[in-house]
């Protein structure tokens, strides 16, 4: 028997439902992905399984004394007390043993999250109360645990010991999700909600996009051919065929029937036609950074002794846990704050276009239409006029959405919404703070498309490493203590280059420790040294060559417009020759050493 069981179960909340009399079961032990574009209803479903709202039609079922624990994408606004008390709050308490265990992990979950047990709940940020609602679910035991995007808001680090500690303490999940690695990583089953209905897949994901795509080309060749013999059918009643004859009247049922069938049909909602405006370009040199420093009053040194720079056509993005500064950072380069330590200058020709994670330059009150046009009814679009609506509709949002008021839009909605108003400007600089956030898997595609075939320069901050490894050209790490490093590539790029280094700090730590022999054995510098040391120059320089290269050839967008096995390749390899160029120097210097000895 399932645990919870969802039978011929429909709602609807405007003129088609969101769900259409579907059937679902969740069993123990799966890991389950609830997939769909933005507003098809996810949100709903686990509402409706959480037991939140109840279907207009069909039943929900549950396994006897089951518990569900859910973590809402809104923050409910009746909590109060301390993060501890509301964490715990959570914990089931059989005895003695269990209380002192749950305690334990209750202050693990804390303090991973980085929670402060003892901040009143009120005042933290949306982000951190939902971090501490994180935790409370985590910590309560349940059979099931509904999670609606649980990885927003989270950094890095949080994100992958979420994805470490989810399979290992809770046996049967369900979760939505924007972050296409934590999907890749942590779903067993994928449940798509498409147009009301909901199929089940037991694939990965990846495997789940490809056969969905031959269902919908199929889908399209189906509907084709019912099209050409509707139209074929309509054209002979036209013709003036009495119907009333007995041999026609199977017919003309047929027809009917046919018709039916093309009323109720409900189409795939379009693909969005995201499009990003590029102005003149801008100088070779965008941002030219010199030993940049900032704190805030009172605060530690979040940003120390930075140089940089940026060029034309770079897409870099900005990784670091939270609260290390990377919206800090952003706005520096971005010119909007004042470093407290050296210098920050912008280049010639900027156009500059600011993408802001709070939206605050969405207005609640107004609607999709005034947000983005104001009074107009015609926009500019790479110098040709367009209907404001028609505009909006790239952007998926119908004539009726579009007159709606922003406050009742989705998190996602709200992103596009954004993203609308800002590509109506031409720009040749795009600064963008957390703009993956809430999109469906299919925009997110259309956007990183988008920021690949854009003309000028990306800085982004994002948690999203999927969209990270596909877009940026290098990447700025906030290490703490004011520190930021620059790699080349995208996420993986440099966790590689991080494993490098450790592996290297490891050795020479283990050198150093090394006991030192009362009466070492001084080595000689043997004839086939003196050969390898005389080479080593050229493969040096060699390698350096072919680093420049590859370093060259991952800052031109154009490159990554190539097929992404080529792009693999090239990443691959400029950590492989990285690494070579370490050991080869590190050896060039023992054989110096030997030499100079002889």
């Amino acid at each position: 028997m399932a645990l919870l069981s969802l039978q011929d179960a429909s709602i609807c909340y405007g003129n088609e439902p969101l769900l259409d009399r579907v059937q679902l079961n969740i069993e123990r032990g799966e890991h389950t992905c609830l997939v769909g574009r933005n507003g098809t209803g996810k949100s709903t479903l686990l509402k409706i399984l959480a037991g939140e709202i109840r279907p207009d039609g069909g039943a929900l079922i549950r396994e006897p004394g089951l518990r569900v624990a859910y973590l809402p994408q809104e923050v409910p606004q009746n909590l109060d007390g301390t993060v501890r008390e509301i964490v715990e709050g959570g914990m089931r308490r059989h005895d003695d043993v269990e209380h002192w265990e749950h305690e334990g992990a209750a202050t693990q979950a804390m303090s991973r999250l980085e929670l402060d047990p003892d901040a009143p709940f009120v005042s933290l940020s949306g982000g951190m109360k939902r971090r501490a609602l994180l935790a409370r679910q985590l910590v309560c035991e349940p059979d099931i645990l509904l999670l609606d995007e649980p990885t927003n808001h989270l950094d890095i680090d949080a994100i992958q010991w979420l994805e470490g500690f989810l399979p290992r303490n809770v046996e049967t999940f369900v979760f939505v999700t924007h972050d296409r690695a934590f999907l890749r990583k942590m779903a067993t089953r994928i449940i798509d909600l498409d147009r009301g209905a909901l199929a089940g897949w037991d694939c990965d994901y990846d495997t789940f996009l490809r056969r969905k795509q031959q269902i919908l080309e199929d889908e399209a060749v189906i509907w084709a051919r019912k099209g050409k013999l509707l139209s074929k059918e309509e054209a002979w009643l036209r013709r003036g065929v009495k119907a009333r004859r007995t041999r026609n009247e199977g017919r003309v049922n047929d027809l009917r029937a046919l018709r039916d069938v093309f009323s109720q049909r409900r189409a795939e909602q379009g693909a969005s036609r995201i499009a990003v405006q590029s102005a003149d370009r801008s100088g070779q040199l965008v941002i030219k950074v010199q030993g940049a420093g900032f704190a805030y009053p009172g605060g530690p040194q979040l940003i120390a002794n930075l140089d940089m720079r940026v060029l034309r056509g770079e897409r870099i993005g900005i990784i670091g846990p939270n609260g290390s500064g990377k919206t800090t950072l952003l706005r520096l380069l971005a010119g909007s704050l004042v470093p407290t330590a050296g210098t920050v200058e912008l280049g010639t020709k900027i156009q500059m276009v600011y993408f802001d994670q709070l939206r605050t330059t969405l207005n609640g009150e107004k609607t999709i239409i005034q947000n983005v046009a104001g009074d107009r009814e015609m926009v500019e679009i790479d110098g040709k006029s367009r209907h404001i609506l028609g505009y909006l509709q790239d952007f998926l949002f119908t004539p009726e959405r579009a007159r709606t008021p922003v406050r009742v839009l989705s998190g996602g909605e709200r992103n596009r919404l954004l993203m609308a108003k800002l590509f109506l400007e031409p720009s040749n600089l795009m600064v963008m703070d957390e703009p993956t956030n809430d999109l469906d898997a299919e925009t997110l595609d259309l956007l990183e498309e988008q920021l690949l075939a854009y003309r000028g320069t990306v800085l982004l901050v994002s948690h999203d490493r999927a969209f990270l490894n596909n877009v940026v050209t290098s990447t700025l790490v906030l290490e703490g203590s004011g520190r930021v490093g620059l790699f080349a590539g995208g996420y993986d790029d440099w966790v590689s280059q991080r494993q490098i280094a450790e592996k290297i700090a490891i050795k020479e730590a283990r050198e150093a420790t090394k006991p030192v022999s009362s009466a070492p054995r001084a080595k000689k510098m043997t004839y086939a040294m003196k050969q390898e040391l005389e080479g080593m120059g050229a493969r040096i320089e060699a390698l350096e060559i072919e680093q420049k290269k590859l370093h060259d050839m991952l800052c031109d967008p154009a490159f990554f417009k190539k097929d992404p096995v080529t792009v693999t390749q090239a990443r691959d390899r400029a950590a492989a020759v990285q690494h070579e160029l370490e050991k080869l120097v590190d050896r060039w210097a023992e054989l110096e050493a030997l030499a100079a000895g002889s």
